[in-house]
């Protein structure tokens, strides 16, 4: 827990503290700001310019880093927000050949390779211990998913839309599934990529990167042509509990870390617009992906049966020995036992909903409320 025990509305500053000086300019400029919150923008951007000689510290140590000469094929996690690949990542990152992306290099992409232990008691000291949608539990060194830690190093994020919500039909359009976006701007966006692995498997001495992130659904062409023989585990749940979990997790995530407001009703329209177009890109995109580098499942039978689960992912993605990993699995099972899931009660206008937006998904994984 944080020293100063505060919750996520209380931080003084949201997620673009750990920006470079070009991304956060190119993110603000000419952005509509709420007068509401304007204090966290301008206390965010002072305190992101003091840290701005330590960033090019990191950058100069960044440019002398040695490659990775036996870097392995990374592995993905992807699927929809609220559909466990929390979970999936949590478990998997037990295996200690992976390395990952911890919640410290998230906010700060850009302080991991000079200062990081003098930052990192920093964050550890204000950060709340655990989510504010689910109660799971947060750390500096926890596993996360990049996506955050790419916001603050590109222009060229989906995550943005946190920061400026009216946006997200533009950002879903041009940085989810990068539709609408131009060459440079899918290169920028995969050199930041590459960024992020190569920094954290330097970092903690591992050669394989383990990615868990949703907005890469949308991306999966993109990613084969960078790694051609990267592995990608795909989660599926209800989607009648994936649009409910996913308005709570939306509407929380952004009363801590939005510039602007969004109607109720506007954020629900996008919700259901952003999961048609992960559907359906992932759709599209999955027959690109070779034999023996998918692994589809439901998070129902990954959370009833994780360890025989995960034991036909290791054995489909050719991942190594399981057994060598099963203790480690078993030891983190463990400490989730007492964990309690929020349940659900579908009203009729829920379900009429999903099953307008995302019907095809429904019949497809034949899901029922």
């Amino acid at each position: 827990m944080g020293i100063l025990n505060l919750n996520f509305n209380d931080l003084p500053v949201n997620t673009l503290v750990g920006a470079d000086r070009r991304t956060f300019e190119a993110v603000t400029r000419g952005a509509e700001i709420d007068e509401a919150c304007r204090r966290k923008y301008l206390t965010t951007k002072y305190v992101r310019q003091l840290l701005d000689p330590f960033y090019r510290i990191n950058e100069r140590r960044y440019a002398k880093l040695p490659a990775i000469s036996d870097m392995e094929d990374p592995v993905f996690i992807i699927g929809h927000w609220r559909s466990g690949t929390t979970y999936a990542h949590n478990l998997l990152s037990c295996d200690d050949r992976f390395g990952y992306c911890s919640t410290y290099q998230t906010v700060f992409p850009h302080l991991m390779l000079w200062g990081r232990p003098f930052f990192k008691r920093c964050m550890a000291a204000i950060m709340p211990s655990s989510r504010p949608t689910d109660s799971m539990k947060l750390g500096v060194d926890l596993p996360q998913e990049e996506e955050f830690a790419l916001s603050n190093m590109t222009p060229c994020s989906h995550y943005h839309f946190w920061m400026f919500p009216r946006r997200m039909a533009e950002y879903r359009d041009r940085y989810l599934t990068f539709e609408t976006a131009s060459e440079s701007e899918r290169e920028e966006f995969l050199a930041a990529q590459d960024k992020v692995m190569r920094i954290a498997l330097h970092v903690s001495g591992k050669r394989q990167f383990l990615s868990k992130n949703p907005p890469h659904t949308g991306r999966v062409a993109m990613l084969l042509k960078r790694y051609p023989r990267a592995r990608f585990i795909y989660l599926i749940r209800n989607p009648y509990v994936v649009y409910e979990s996913t308005r709570n997790f939306f509407s929380s995530t952004l009363e801590a870390v939005r510039m602007q407001t969004i109607p109720a009703e506007e954020l629900d329209r996008q919700i259901l617009l952003n999961y048609r177009a992960l559907y359906e890109h992932y759709e599209n995109d999955k027959k690109l992906i070779p034999a023996g580098q998918l692994f589809e499942v439901r998070f129902e039978e990954l959370e009833a049966s994780p360890l025989e689960i995960t034991a036909q992912i290791y054995d489909r993605l050719s991942l190594g020995d399981f057994e060598r990993v099963r203790p480690a699995m078993e030891r983190y099972l463990a400490t989730q036992r007492n964990f309690r899931k929020k349940k659900y009660v579908f009203d009729l206008q829920t379900t009429l909903t999903v099953e307008r937006y995302w019907g095809d998904a429904l019949r497809q994984w034949d899901y029922r409320p």
